[in-house]
């Protein structure tokens, strides 16, 4: 009854408000309560404290000290900036390695390697741009005979041909045989533009092929990153391999 008293009371009892800032002092500014200073003084203790913490800490510096960090960040304008390491992984294959699994990636590669040995077989790479260019050394007695060399005499075939790496006949062969084949030179253009259309699409499978192999390695690697064995990282991850680690000899049961 008490109680429900005093809650009656209150409720009818006059509402006391904080002062304000007078009028003459309104230049001034709000006037600070005291909810306004604690905040005000909670700051500016913080603050002397961290100060005083630095200032101990600068006093207590060693000038020898070294930490591994060091090593990876640079002073810049005043203001440690830790350096910036080279990619480990592009966006592309970390897309890959976090949507795919390392058995269909296996399979895509497979897929590919298949696909690059039946260009290769059609092909040849007689005529590869990237291939490497063979070398033909001629030997002779003396300095005379060296002087007049002519390649398309020593080979026995026409100047035309003597660039050709393949298919080269010697003059005897065209004066017996006929000329087989497409002789038109517009159809020989065609079937050369065609012939390295399919030499660009052997190099992209191939570039193709080379990134799935480390995607492959680098999920595995993560895979085996997940055993509880001690290991030490022995190399770091790039964009061409993953990182390798040396796992502790552990003798099997």
């Amino acid at each position: 009854m008490a109680a429900a008293f005093r809650k009656a009371a209150k409720s009818r009892q006059r509402e006391h408000r904080e002062r304000s800032q007078p009028g003459f002092r309104k230049h001034l500014g709000l006037l600070e309560k005291k909810k306004d200073y604690k905040l005000r003084a909670d700051d500016y203790r913080k603050k002397q404290d961290y100060l005083r913490a630095l200032r101990k800490k600068a006093l207590e510096k060693n000038p020898d000290e070294f930490y591994y960090k060091m090593t990876r960040v640079k002073l810049q304008d005043g203001v440690h900036v830790i350096k910036e390491t080279k990619e480990e992984v592009t966006p592309e294959q970390l897309k890959l390695m976090r949507t795919q699994d390392v058995k269909y990636i296996e399979m895509k590669r497979v897929a590919e390697v298949k696909k690059i040995e039946r260009l290769k077989s059609e092909l040849h790479l007689l005529d590869f741009q990237g291939k490497q260019k063979n070398k033909h050394t001629f030997f002779f007695d003396t300095k005379k005979e060296v002087e007049q060399f002519d390649i398309a005499t020593h080979l026995r075939t026409a100047p035309e041909l003597v660039d050709r790496v393949f298919n080269r006949p010697t003059i005897e062969t065209l004066q017996k045989e006929k000329v087989k084949g497409v002789t038109q030179q517009i159809r020989l253009k065609r079937i050369a533009k065609e012939r390295q259309k399919q030499y660009n699409c052997l190099t992209q499978r191939i570039e193709r092929e080379k990134k799935l192999f480390v995607i492959a390695q680098k999920i595995q690697t993560r895979k085996d990153l997940l055993d509880k064995t001690q290991k030490v990282k022995v190399k770091k991850q790039t964009v061409n391999s993953p990182a390798i680690y040396k796992f502790q000899s552990r003798r099997k049961r």
